[in-house]
């Protein structure tokens, strides 16, 4: 309950951009008080379900409850996308008939203008530029980490993968490196099946493979996201990182909000600003 499913919101000038949107999206958003409406897009990094399964509520919700979306939702993310999407809103459809004839919801609030995209610059505009980065999440092909630029600052978000050469490439320099982890220590205190852990560990990478990215990247700020399991704690995950990297870590939470600037500052939901 702690760690919801995968959603990281982007706030870049005057844009929102919400990169996933696993399981409680839309419950965090309400808790950080950001108006649903007032976000830009959705980015998928790839089509598995606990990125993408709190979509309709963000999609759905978001247009219904006031103030609700009062224009098109833009989503990008792999092939793949533009058809899942067209998927919802035909399984949607009897819902969306009656609340626009009854509760007289905006039509055009819950259209979604979906892109299947590539690799390279997907967004740039005011100022703001989003490029796809190709990651090695196999056999599902493509995944996507994003790289983020605003007014000479740089955030880049792994997606799920293993030790990619196209991330290391993108990330070097980078302000904010924001990178999923495993923790197979977790699978082991639940008592997984051995080869089903070691068929979901070699899909991510562990602390002590995060610890050399982040050795390699050198970003300003390194954080944990996507933590597999949930379960995992700091000892679980900080001990590998530091055998190859010594540079700011930070392991990431729900409502966490960091602000990069000329410092980077770190907002924990237990330590509010004053």
């Amino acid at each position: 309950m702690n760690r919801f499913g995968p959603s990281i919101l982007v706030e870049a000038g005057d844009k929102k951009f919400l990169f996933d949107a696993g399981r409680g999206a839309m419950q965090r958003l309400a808790q950080l008080q950001t108006k649903w409406q007032d976000v830009d897009g959705v980015f998928f990094t790839h089509l598995h379900s606990d990125h993408v399964v709190g979509f309709p509520d963000v999609w759905l919700t978001g247009w219904l409850v006031a103030p609700g979306r009062n224009r098109p939702l833009e989503v990008w993310g792999p092939l793949g996308t533009e058809k899942m999407l067209g998927h919802l809103v035909q399984a949607f459809e009897f819902d969306i008939k009656f609340r626009i004839s009854d509760d007289k919801a905006r039509p055009e609030g819950v259209v979604v203008n979906a892109h299947d995209i590539n690799p390279g610059v997907s967004y740039e505009r005011s100022g703001v530029k989003i490029t796809a980065i190709e990651v090695d999440h196999a056999p599902v092909e493509p995944a996507y980490g994003y790289r983020i630029d605003y007014n000479g600052r740089s955030v880049v978000l792994s997606g799920d993968t293993r030790t990619s050469a196209n991330l290391i490439r993108a990330a070097e320099g980078v302000d904010l490196l924001v990178h999923e982890v495993v923790s197979p220590e977790t699978f082991t205190r639940r008592g997984a099946d051995a080869e089903r852990t070691k068929a979901v560990v070699a899909h991510h990478v562990t602390p002590e493979q995060a610890g050399e990215v982040f050795a390699r990247t050198k970003p300003r700020m390194a954080v944990y996201s996507h933590i597999v399991l949930p379960t995992a704690t700091n000892d679980d995950l900080i001990p590998g990182t530091r055998k190859t990297y010594g540079g700011p870590l930070e392991v990431g939470e729900d409502l966490m909000v960091i602000e990069v600037g000329k410092d980077i500052v770190v907002r924990r939901p237990s330590h509010p600003k004053q």
